[in-house]
């Protein structure tokens, strides 16, 4: 992809690349890419910095600056860019692990409650959608999992709708869960979401 946002839509790009080692380079590589296609420059012309409180940034030579946000899971590296303010990516790779019982411990009593009515079955996925959706809200605004975040409630996942949803209490911040395939959970957040947001795969 190696054109601007489409004017008038709220986009999430989202770049999915595998190492093969050099994790590092990888991520410097999908900066590169995400701050090309989403700022017009070629991959020279961008350079990566962290913002004022931590967040991650792309920048071109002409002073424009673009959000974005990293993620590591196994051996991939996930990036998210979003032309239109603050944006937050997390992944997981699917695994089984005692979802009610670490629930209980770490999450709203109305998420752990919800889980817990949830099917065996798939309460390792549906745990692991929270936490990714968790991640990726904390990145989204530049607080990470302090100040309770791990409690922050989060939308059911799943259900009809949008496929980013409002975070109850967090107004104009939405999360949603995009099918990454390859047994990989991924949450996408925003900030200042003034309607619809897409998701693309770039």
């Amino acid at each position: 992809m190696n054109q601007l946002p489409v004017p008038g839509r709220d986009t999430v790009y989202v770049w999915i690349g595998h190492s093969a080692g050099d994790r590092p380079e990888l991520v410097r590589r999908l900066l590169r890419r995400a701050g090309g296609a989403l700022l017009g420059r070629s991959g020279a012309e961008i350079g990566m910095r962290r913002a004022p409180g931590g967040r991650p940034e792309v920048y071109a030579h002409d002073g424009r600056t673009l959000p974005v946000s990293v993620s590591h899971a196994g051996g991939l590296v996930v990036v998210a860019a979003r032309a239109d303010g603050p944006v937050g990516v997390d992944a997981e790779r699917r695994r089984p692990l005692p979802a009610a019982p670490l629930a209980g411990r770490w999450y709203d009593p109305h998420e752990a409650a919800w889980l817990g009515s949830r099917a065996e079955a798939g309460r390792d996925l549906d745990f692991l959608r929270l936490w990714t959706a968790k991640e990726a809200v904390g990145k989204a605004l530049g607080t990470g999992l302090r100040h309770g975040g791990l409690r922050r409630r989060m939308p059911a996942p799943g259900g009809p709708g949008e496929l980013l949803r409002p975070v109850p209490g967090c107004p104009g911040v939405r999360v949603g869960h995009p099918e990454a395939g390859d047994g990989l959970v991924l949450a996408v957040a925003v900030v200042g979401a003034a309607g619809k947001v897409d998701v693309a795969f770039a």
